[in-house]
């Protein structure tokens, strides 16, 4: 009868499967290496992003590019321009481009372009008078008369200060991959060090990377790929002392001109290049932005109630709507040297092809040019290999439109875990295996349809892995027990036999469509192996125990604690040999019965078939024997080694150990027909066995074995010769012996089980006869 608790089974697997996948979905929240199902949920987000270019939403009219192409690079080398340079430009050349793209009306240029350091080694610009200005120069002059130049800032390195200082705004163009190496994240904004002169200078001097200091409460530590750490002592205002850091980098005592006290550093917050531009176009106030962590999201405002909200998650950072490719027909584009050849026109009074056509337009100059100093390309969603200014387009679209990617929050997320994990249960609680696969089949299927639907018209990132994964679960598991658990026989067999037969043995009971548990009559072979010496190790570790117990005058707390330690030990070495035997039946697909104290009993031809089962249970016994012996070897090389240890302990008056007891085995083996079957009852464990005369041979001819010899019947020695006549042969006849409970004497043969190959050094074989 099925107990009442197994109907609250279903209950539990469902809930047992919620809490794993809302565990999985914390690991993947808190830990970021724990990205299984994060790069699922990423491959579902980037087909959402594919599906969703098919049907385009309105995008901003007013985005353009400016590609630094080959044929960009060409023309200045040739002179084509009235200038010529190598691969790298003077600055001036930007400063150009910057001209021509203010007098033609561009609200805001992006420039995906760093500018850390100067440049005196390059030529200068010559001026429309026929003067020469350093080409640094001539472009910090351009910034500021254009007042809409965005310059990047990269991985910690700000525009140098002549450039910066004239720009409008720096903006951050790192470009951090996800562990895929797929760009799909962007930082909000980075804090930027803006580091004192000096401090440069040290880093430089000690070959430390600025990139990698800390700042710490109290100090600056610079650290470099084999060097040890600098720190640089701060006060509490972030100032350090020059006059010591001077010295400790030049090596000379600073001058009277040096202030003591210096600030280190200052803090920049830098925003993304694409929510720079955009937000120059919209007027947003970056330098009041608000925060909101615990919300997740940034307030961006700007006159006349424009109001943008960028949802970001704990880091800082927000997924990119890419709806835009660098190749968009809908973008303004155009090439730099086009731009240049109109600044050349202008310049020498010559009729201009379009002076409007960037008008109102945010103009965003990258790289499409080939070579590693040039290349600027990357996988994204939409793309395995595009040029990453797309992303600033895409990030500026989503400012000017309003519209960014949202997704729900964690507790929204478990939610839909349990809610989609507890539909997918009552299915399968409700309807029959198949059909409630098909439904659970068709859930998913319409809540992936819905989590395409909803990024698609709203960028609503619903998740799809980790629910689906809930419900997965769910289905599976509740199948997987209504199939193996709640069928009684099935149950039953399972349990009985995975603990007495082999592997195979068990997967061809699981196989049959039904099994009879009554009884039946099979003609089957059955062995007896009983380990001798057990009773004579059990009284000597009984005698050694109490002569040890009284030498040492233990307490009755000591001496019952000290028994039991003996009373394992021989338990552990029983097991041991048992252990041997019942893997040794396991290997040759027989069926293990039961231990009688010391001695094992299986059979072979039932519950499966096996036209061989005599030879097949004599070749274990064989193997038995062996197997036993070896364990002897072992054992008798570890007593040498005990003997070794108890001389050295003796001389320091220590407890000597026991030596290992070698035991031998006995086996009995007979065949014939017999009732099988599972005897108990529906309120108590069955047991599979097998009775009748011929068992009760078996275990006659086993206690007649002695020690360290197998002795089979005659009906074992007929089918043998019949299977093996090779074996068969070299069986030894023994004389007729009368057993108790048979009238007449049986005929009984023992089979011989030694190497032919001497053996290694060990333990003696035993002796035949020998009891």
């Amino acid at each position: 009868m099925k107990h009442k608790s197994q109907k609250l089974v279903p209950i539990f697997i469902g809930g047992g499967v919620m809490a794993l996948a809302a565990l999985f979905l914390a690991l993947t929240h808190r830990y970021p290496a724990f990205d299984l199902f994060q790069r699922l949920e990423w491959m579902t987000y980037d087909w959402r992003v594919r599906a969703a270019r098919q049907h385009p939403l309105p995008n901003a009219p007013n985005l353009g590019f400016v590609e630094i192409r080959d044929e960009s690079i060409q023309a200045v080398q040739n002179g084509a321009l009235g200038y010529q340079a190598g691969l790298y430009w003077p600055r001036h050349v930007y400063g150009r481009l910057v001209e021509e793209l203010s007098r033609q009306g561009a609200t805001a240029i992006g420039f995906d372009v760093l500018f850390t350091d100067l440049r005196r080694d390059l030529q200068p610009a010559v001026l429309p008078d026929g003067t020469e200005e350093m080409s640094d120069y001539f472009f910090a002059r351009q910034l500021a008369a254009a007042g809409n130049v965005i310059l990047a800032a990269d991985k910690g390195a700000l525009p140098i200060e002549l450039f910066r200082t004239n720009a409008w705004a720096a903006g951050d163009v790192a470009a951090k991959r996800e562990s895929d190496g797929i760009l799909r994240r962007a930082m909000a904004f980075e804090d930027y060090f803006d580091w004192n002169p000096l401090i440069r200078q040290a880093a430089q001097n000690w070959n430390c990377d600025l990139q990698l200091a800390r700042v710490e409460p109290g100090r600056i530590i610079l650290t470099g790929r084999g060097q040890p750490e600098k720190i640089i002592p701060l006060d509490s205002g972030d100032n350090f002392n020059q006059a010591i850091l001077w010295e400790a980098v030049t090596g000379q005592k600073p001058g009277g001109h040096v202030q003591p006290m210096k600030k280190a550093f200052v803090r920049r917050r830098i925003w993304d290049m694409g929510i720079t531009v955009a937000a120059h176009a919209l007027q947003l106030d970056l330098a009041n932005a608000v925060i909101e962590p615990r919300n997740q999201q940034i307030i961006l405002r700007g006159p006349g109630g424009v109001e943008r909200r960028l949802p970001i998650d704990d880091a800082g950072r927000f997924y990119i709507d890419w709806s835009l490719t660098p190749s968009d027909p809908m973008l303004m584009k155009e090439p730099v040297e086009s731009l240049l050849y109109e600044e050349v026109k202008r310049r020498n009074h010559e009729p201009l092809t379009d002076t409007n056509r960037w008008r109102g337009k945010l103009a965003f100059v990258g790289s499409t040019a080939s070579g590693n100093d040039l290349s600027d390309v990357g996988a994204t969603p939409l793309e395995k290999e595009t040029y990453l200014t797309g992303r600033f387009l895409n990030v500026a679209n989503s400012v000017l439109t309003g519209r960014f990617i949202r997704a729900p929050a964690v507790s929204t997320e478990l939610g839909l875990i349990f809610l989609l994990a507890l539909a997918a249960g009552l299915l399968v609680w409700a309807l029959r295996d198949f059909w409630a696969v098909l439904s659970v089949g068709v859930l998913l299927a319409a809540y992936f349809a819905l989590g395409l639907y909803l990024y698609v018209q709203s960028r609503y990132w619903l998740p799809l892995i980790l629910p689906s994964v809930g419900a997965g679960l769910t289905l599976l598991s509740l199948v997987t027990y209504r199939a193996f658990f709640e069928k009684s026989e099935r149950r039953h067999v399972k349990e009985v036999f995975a603990k007495l037969v082999s592997p195979n043995v068990v997967h061809e009971l699981l196989k049959a469509e039904k099994l009879s548990l009554g009884g039946a009559r099979r003609q089957v072979t059955v062995l007896f192996s009983d380990v001798r010496g057990f009773t004579e190790m059990t009284d000597e570790s009984q005698a050694r125990a109490e002569e040890y117990v009284r030498q040492h005058k233990l307490s009755d707390a000591e001496a019952d604690a000290y028994f039991n330690e003996q009373s394992q030990e021989v338990l552990r070495t029983v097991n041991l040999y048992l252990g041997t035997l019942a893997d040794v039946v396991k290997t040759h697909e027989g069926t293990l019965d039961k231990y009688i104290g010391d001695c094992v009993m299986a059979f072979w031809g039932a519950p499966t078939p096996n036209e061989k089962h005599a030879l097949t249970c004599v070749r274990a016994a064989i193997d038995s024997q062996r197997a036993i012996y070896a364990l002897n070897q072992k054992r008798a090389v570890e007593n040498k080694q005990r003997e070794q240890e108890n001389a050295h302990s003796a001389a320091q008056n220590q407890p000597p150990q026991p030596l290992l007891k070698l035991l031998s085995l006995g086996t009995g083996i007979n065949t014939g027909v017999v009732t099988v079957g599972l005897m108990g009852s529906e309120q108590h464990t069955f047991n599979y066995t097998v009775f009748g005369r011929e068992v009760n041979l078996a275990s006659r001819l086993e206690g007649s074995s002695g020690r360290g010899r197998i002795f089979i019947g005659e009906a074992t020695y007929l089918e043998l010769l019949q299977d093996d006549h090779e074996l068969a042969a070299a069986c030894l006849e023994q004389a007729p012996t009368t057993l108790k409970g048979f009238r007449n004497p049986v005929k009984t043969f023992e089979v011989p089980w030694k190497q032919t190959k001497p053996a290694a050094a060990g333990p003696p074989m035993p002796q035949a006869g020998a009891a």
